[in-house]
This record gives C-alpha cells, sequence and structure tokens, in this order.
C-alpha cells in the first residue's frame, strides 16, 4: 500500500444538517415580497441554483424548458416536460401545480398564458439572470407585460448565508483544509499535477463530497491564475499551487488555495510569499461590517502596490478581483471588487485570495473563506501564516 491509499483509509465521510423545508418556504416568502414591493408579478427560475435555493428541487439544464414560475403571491408552478412529470413529482419539496407541455408544444407561450391568468398582483416577469439566451427571448416575446431582471432580487437573499447555510460550508471547508494539509504532506519529488488530482478527487469522495475542481499547478505554471493546459512533475525547489473544492449536502461548496515551496525557498520566493500573506492579511483587515465590498479588493492592491507590485491590475500584481461570494454556486455574489459598493453585512460568505502573479518566474495565491459574524469577519480555516510553516 503505497503513501496514497494509506491517507485515503484515513478519510472518513463527513455531514452537515440539511436545509429544511421551513426555510425553503421563507426563502420563497422573502422573493415574493421583493416581487410585491417591485411591483412584478412573477419570478421564472430555470433549472439553474436559484431554482435549487428556492425550492430544493435540482435539475439539469438541457435544450428544453423545466424550472419555476414564483408568483409574488401563491404557490410555485413547475413548468416540466411531460415525460419527466412522473419523476419531477417525486422530487418536489415544496408543493405546488405543475405545469407539463409535450414535445410539439411551445412551453415559453404557455408560460405567458398561465402568467395571464394568476391573480397575483403586479404586472410583467422577473428572470432568473442563469436563463440561457435562447430562452429568455422566447419568454420576453410571449410575456403580455415587461420582463426584467431578477438578479437583484435574487442575489440580495442569497448573498446573506442563514446559520443552516454556514454549517453546511464549514464542514465542508474543514474537510477541504485537512485535504490540502494532507496533499503538502504526501508530496514528493517525481509526483504529477494529474496524481495529485485524482488523489484530491478520491479523498473527497471519501469524505461524501462530490469533487468540485482541483487545480495543481508546479514551478512557473503557478503564475497563472486558472493553470496551464499540461501535466507537470514536481522537482525540489518548486513552487507548488493547490486550488481544490467540494460540494456537500444541498450544493454547498468549500474553496480552498494554498502555495508554498516544495523543499527549502529561495530569498525571492519568500519575498513574493511574504508580499502575498501581507495582501492577504489587509484585505481581511478591511473586512469590515458596513464597509463596502470594494474597500476590501482596495486594501489588498494597496499592500502589493506598497511592496512594488501593481498597480491595479498590473502584472506583476494581482491581475483579478480579490475574492467572490460562495454557496450553492462556487462564483456568487458578493463579488469583492472595485465597483461594488455593496456594503458587508452579517451572513456574507467569500473569498480572500489577492492572487500575486508573476509571470515567467512563479504566482503565490493563498485563497480562504471568510463569513461576516455580527461582531466582523471569521475565517472558516486557519490561514497560512509563513511560508515554511503553511498549515
Amino acid at each position: 500500500m503505497d503513501d496514497f491509499d494509506k491517507a485515503l483509509d484515513g478519510f472518513e465521510k463527513v455531514s452537515a444538517p440539511p436545509i429544511g423545508d421551513a426555510e425553503l418556504t421563507a426563502r420563497l416568502s422573502g422573493l415574493q415580497a421583493r416581487l410585491r414591493a417591485e411591483g412584478v408579478k412573477a419570478a421564472w427560475l430555470d433549472a439553474s441554483s436559484s431554482l435549487r435555493y428556492y425550492t430544493g428541487l435540482s435539475i439539469g439544464l438541457s435544450e428544453r424548458v423545466h424550472g419555476a414560475l414564483i408568483p409574488a403571491e401563491g404557490a410555485p408552478i413547475y413548468v416540466s416536460p411531460q415525460f419527466e412529470v412522473p419523476k419531477l413529482e417525486t422530487m418536489l419539496r415544496i408543493g405546488g401545480e405543475i405545469l407539463p407541455w409535450e414535445e410539439h408544444e411551445d412551453p415559453c407561450a404557455m408560460i405567458g398564458a398561465r402568467l395571464g391568468q394568476l391573480a397575483a398582483p403586479g404586472a410583467g416577469l422577473a428572470l432568473d439572470p442563469a436563463t440561457p439566451f435562447r430562452f429568455a427571448g422566447r419568454l420576453t416575446a410571449a410575456m403580455a407585460g415587461a420582463v426584467v431582471p431578477a438578479e437583484t432580487m435574487i442575489a440580495a437573499q442569497r448573498q446573506v448565508k442563514s446559520a443552516a447555510e454556514i454549517a453546511i460550508i464549514q464542514t465542508a471547508m474543514d474537510a477541504s483544509w485537512r485535504l490540502q494539509k494532507t496533499v503538502h504532506d504526501l508530496l514528493r519529488p517525481g509526483l504529477t499535477t494529474t496524481e495529485l488530482c485524482d488523489f484530491v478527487d478520491e479523498a473527497h469522495r471519501r469524505m461524501g463530497l462530490a469533487p468540485l475542481f482541483v487545480a495543481v499547478q508546479f514551478g512557473e505554471a503557478t503564475a497563472y491564475p486558472h493553470g496551464v493546459p499540461y501535466p507537470q512533475v514536481l522537482k525540489e525547489g518548486d513552487m507548488v499551487l493547490v486550488d481544490l473544492g467540494g460540494i456537500l449536502n444541498d450544493g454547498y461548496r468549500s474553496d480552498i488555495t494554498r502555495t508554498y515551496v516544495f523543499g527549502t525557498p529561495t530569498p525571492r520566493q519568500r519575498a513574493i510569499w511574504d508580499a502575498e500573506r501581507r495582501a492577504h492579511a489587509a484585505a481581511f483587515a478591511a473586512a469590515k461590517l458596513g464597509t463596502p465590498c470594494e474597500a476590501v479588493d482596495a486594501a489588498a492592491r494597496a499592500s502589493l502596490a506598497a511592496d512594488g507590485y501593481g498597480p491595479d491590475y498590473t502584472v506583476p500584481g494581482l491581475p483579478h478581483r480579490t475574492g467572490h461570494g460562495l454557496g450553492i454556486d462556487i462564483h456568487e455574489d458578493p463579488f469583492i471588487v472595485r465597483g461594488n459598493t455593496t456594503p458587508l453585512v452579517p451572513g456574507m460568505v467569500f473569498s480572500i485570495e489577492p492572487m500575486l502573479c508573476v509571470y515567467g518566474e512563479c504566482g503565490v495565491r493563498l485563497e480562504d473563506i471568510v463569513h461576516m459574524g455580527e461582531d466582523g469577519p471569521h475565517w472558516f480555516c486557519p490561514p497560512a501564516m509563513t511560508l515554511d510553516a503553511p498549515f
């Protein structure tokens, strides 16, 4: 049995209490209140993460219209291909009408007609931002009233997590943090990025998380935020970047990146890592209740600029936003980026990852997830404090 097999045998399944039906009902009530406040008669939720968020129903996106019409008042109306109805009936957690359509029928015209029959207040339709364009255009043409974006209404709810959501994310993050440490401990010369990626996926499965993604980069390839399209072999002195995440129950995700040196760091590697660590800490320090999201991004960039990197998106420096929200989607509101003036409030969950990229040399990304409490920001997992002891 090799080191990887022994490590896998040490992983056990994790769990967290699922989101209850009462919470789903409260979410729907919140969306309906927003629809009434905006004077909109209903919202369309496509086969998207928002459909799952509001109803607990998770269905795959396809070329067929499948989703739910949420009236400003009343129960959901689930729109489904007729042949999917028997399965759909077994999946519903929030009751409502089912509006089926046959293959030769136009479901968008049926949705438009059903909207016109609703007794709910308001007019028009709010459209899920994840609705594919080929459906959005047909839905717009079929509506008697105006079609408006539902994005701000949905984001206002989804970006503020409940205690139950935070508990699931905490469990997922704890599992992925432990996996990060195990990867660090297993490194040896000659390992390939492919071997490590396979190990990460299997370890997540052993812990009960569906593999979401894993990126492993060595040496100069660590300079590129989304990696390189070819495998690599680990050698002494390489910078190592490992970014991974998994999906736990109800679709909630983990996301964590660690970067360190395999072997003895050079003074240059240490200087780059320390600059990233300072930017990471500056962003966390700026994440105060009531502060706009963009201020967290600005703090990370100011720290890097003080160390001679940037400015702005210039490389060597930070070429992308400092962070993103995390929940049922791996990237969701709130986005930690210039121009986002949304104030930080309790319940928000987002990453801090001001990656320092030095093309042609190396890069360092320290990515950790923060949740905002009533008393300010909290890490889900311990951040890396020193290059020599990153865990």
